[in-house]
């Protein structure tokens, strides 16, 4: 088709520059549709950045343009200057609407594909819009032609691209309901949390964007330097847009890392002081603690630190659950920081544990302390009614510490000995506490090993008919024999073993040792009974009854000679426990004595109920000359009673006197190897010998004394065997 050329009649020239002007306006229309499009841009500030990107690429392809058009290369011809002035303004559109495409291509969230299809359309649009332009301005029918061909394709690439771009959209909020995702609502954050989300934008930001552009128009420059063209005022215009663009971008990149930087020093101070911070109280934790006391160097200082344990604290958690027990604990953390004066550091340090680091001497903390017990004492209204807790509190100077961790066990320490000694109080550490405590570990340690070494062993104490003083009865006493300690005493390791768990083991074997002991005496003609005391852990264990079933078995023991005592104490427990474990136990054979009746927890009614045999009255009551009194209880009841304590003649003549038959203490007798009390059995029996205590029956004798009988020639019995198995 040959070509009219007729860019020089006026009337072409105007209608081709009419044309260009539409189409810019148009395509820059359509270029600000696409980037008001769904996942186009993240905000409007994302909005200046991409175009910002976008003038970056656009000036150097519209900078090559010109090289390329511009004399000397000419690639259009000679004429290309005059008929390319009409349409600088839609090839600078198309340009910046290839540059928007490129950046939505690297920038916008997936998918981004329809996106990028828009933007292929605004971008085909400028170009067949220019090529429709340039032809009518030029008289080339071709060019103009091909331009108004591809113009409604690329109007419909847009139109089909946008509206798949908003059905993507529109489906997004429904894909949370699909099989598979997570339907759970994102977790709410707090305004302190709402600086520390991570700037994804900008750590998916590429600067190859910028690079290759540049690299481009330099590449362009020099060619057309050297081809000995110029830069006329389109050129310098071109350079200057992209320095400028390159420049802003830069800035506002540098001020977006300043930004994040800030963003992430302030994360950085909130996970510091979330880390040092207990989440239940608002109070300093374990580890803000130590950081207090390491910054502020406090070893050596005018300090004192308060280590506090809320008294029964656990029984509120049972009883009450959870929820009350943690609203307990944010009401001590606010009557803690209420009651505290500027610059001290109040700490949760787990569970029902606080401290407290005080700014003053060990006197005005003690004080305070004192204080404090009141304030954290008070009642704790809550809903499901009033909450009385009470505090132990341990203090510990810093004045004399080499560091903190001393500090931290001494004030440890201090707050042991206060629970330890009636709760609800204040101890300041004590140099002896360390003594005790090293003695205590140490005796801890050793008892473990006790039985396999052999130092443990039973002294019996007799039980004797008033008022001639006759031995009928043992008591089973432990006894710890030391090389290296000596002589430890039952009232310092026998609560050791209950609370460190050894308390089964030694009463298994005290158990066992009593039995083949009552077995060998049985077997040698002597009418005699043994009693051993258990605790109430023992008691109370599943297998305590088959245990005791076991080593009557093995010794070959009647179970009418065998006592268990069960201190008063263990009626403080659980009184319908206990008769259900006392019965079990009764109904073995063995005979129930309760020891030290009168010491201040059982009642009459529980007496009625329990099913003893024995009562052994406290030698508290035997001072205090109630002895009669208790004694005649015990008979009402059916019970033999047993008088304990008997030190003076005095306290012998008034037990005799108030009708009790049976006594114990010092003056009868000190507690002595089993040897030692066989001697004594020897030579204080005749051959007929008497027993004051009788077989178990069901109805006893509630005024008559002992009856005496004839012993009966228990057969000798071999346990060594079963001692070993044991």
């Amino acid at each position: 088709m040959r070509e009219h050329a007729v860019h020089g009649q006026p009337g072409w020239t105007t209608l081709g520059s009419l044309l260009a002007f539409g189409i810019a306006v148009s395509s820059g229309l359509l270029l600000v549709g696409l980037l008001m499009l769904p996942g186009a841009a993240p905000s409007r500030r994302g909005i200046f950045r991409y175009l910002l990107d976008a003038v970056v690429i656009a000036a150097a392809l519209w900078f090559v343009g010109w090289v390329a058009v511009a004399e000397p290369t000419h690639a259009l011809g000679d004429r290309t200057p005059f008929w390319c002035r009409p349409l600088l303004v839609p090839a600078g559109i198309a340009a910046l609407a290839l540059g928007v495409s490129v950046i939505t291509a690297l920038r916008a969230p997936r998918p981004r594909g329809p996106l990028v299809r828009v933007g292929a359309g605004v971008t085909l649009v400028a170009v067949a819009g220019m090529g429709l332009a340039g032809g009518v301005c030029q008289g080339m029918a071709t060019l103009a032609g091909a331009g108004a061909v591809a113009l409604p394709v690329a109007l419909g690439i847009i139109a089909f691209a946008a509206r798949e771009t908003g059905q993507g959209a529109a489906r997004r909020p429904s894909q949370r309901d699909q099989p598979g995702t997570d339907r759970s609502p994102a977790p709410s954050r707090s305004a302190g949390d709402a600086g520390f989300e991570v700037d994804d934008e900008l750590s998916r930001r590429g600067s190859a964007y910028a690079f290759l552009p540049m690299a481009a128009m330099a590449a362009s420059a020099l060619y057309h330097l050297v081809r000995g063209g110029s830069f006329d005022v389109v050129g310098v215009l071109t350079g200057s847009l992209e320095g400028f663009a390159l420049v802003g971008r830069q800035f506002l990149a540098l001020r977006d890392v300043r930004a994040y930087a800030e963003r992430l020093r302030d994360r950085e101070a909130y996970f510091r002081e979330l880390a040092h911070t207990d989440p239940l109280t608002g109070l300093a934790n374990r580890r803000g603690l130590l950081s207090a006391l390491e910054n502020d160097r406090v070893a050596g200082a005018e300090a004192v630190l308060l280590a506090l344990d809320l008294d029964g604290f656990k029984n509120v958690n049972d009883m009450r659950g959870h929820d009350v027990g943690d609203a307990v604990l944010v009401e001590v953390g606010q009557r803690l920081r209420m009651n505290l004066r500027p610059g001290d550091v109040a700490a949760r340090l787990g569970g029902d544990e606080f401290a407290v680091l005080m700014w003053a001497r060990p006197a005005e903390a003690t004080r305070a302390a004192a204080r404090l017990l009141g304030v954290l004492g008070g009642p704790y209204e809550q809903e499901t009614g009033t909450v009385f807790l009470s505090v132990s509190i341990g203090l510990a100077s810093c004045e004399s510490v080499p560091d903190v961790t001393t500090l931290l066990r001494n004030a440890d320490l201090a707050l042991r000995w206060a629970k330890s000694h009636g709760k609800n109080r204040v101890e300041l550490y004590d140099i002896a506490y360390d003594v005790k405590l090293r003695r205590r570990t140490e005796l801890e340690h050793e008892l473990r090993g006790a039985i396999d070494r052999d130092e443990l062993h039973l002294q019996y104490q007799p039980v004797v008919v008033l008022p001639d003083v006759r031995p009928v009865g043992a008591e089973a006493l432990l006894r710890w024999q030391h090389p290296r300690l000596g002589k430890v005493g039952p009232d310092e390791f026998i609560p050791l073993a209950e609370e460190c768990g050894m308390i089964s083991r030694l009463g298994a074997w005290v158990l066992h040792q009593a039995c083949h002991q009552l077995s060998r005496w049985l077997a040698e003609g002597h009418d005699v009974w043994v009693s051993v005391n258990v605790s109430p852990r023992e008691l109370h264990a599943t297998g305590y009854v088959e245990q005791v079933k076991d080593a009557l078995r093995a010794h070959r023991v009647p179970p009418q000679r065998l006592v268990l005592e069960v201190t008063e104490h263990a009626v403080s427990t659980d009184v319908e426990e206990l008769i259900r474990r006392l019965s079990a136990l009764r109904q073995t054979g063995v005979r129930i004595a309760l020891d030290d009746f009168g010491a201040g927890y059982s009642s009459l009614g529980q007496l009625r109920r329990l099913p003893v045999d024995i009562l052994k009255i406290d030698h508290s009551l035997v001072v205090k000359e109630m002895v009669r009194v208790v004694v005649e209880l015990g008979h009402q009841f059916g019970l033999e009673v047993i008088a304990e304590g008997i030190s003076e003649q005095r306290q012998m003549a008034m037990v005799v006197d108030a009708g009790c038959k049976l006594g114990q203490g010092y003056l009868s007798g000190w507690p002595v190897p089993a040897e030692h009390f066989e001697a004594r059995l020897d030579s204080a029996t005749s051959p007929a010998r008497v027993v004051p205590v009788p077989e178990q029956k069901n109805d006893r004798d509630q005024n008559a004394g002992p009856t005496p009988r004839r012993a009966q020639n228990v057969r000798a019995v071999d346990s060594a065997r079963e001692m070993r198995q044991a």
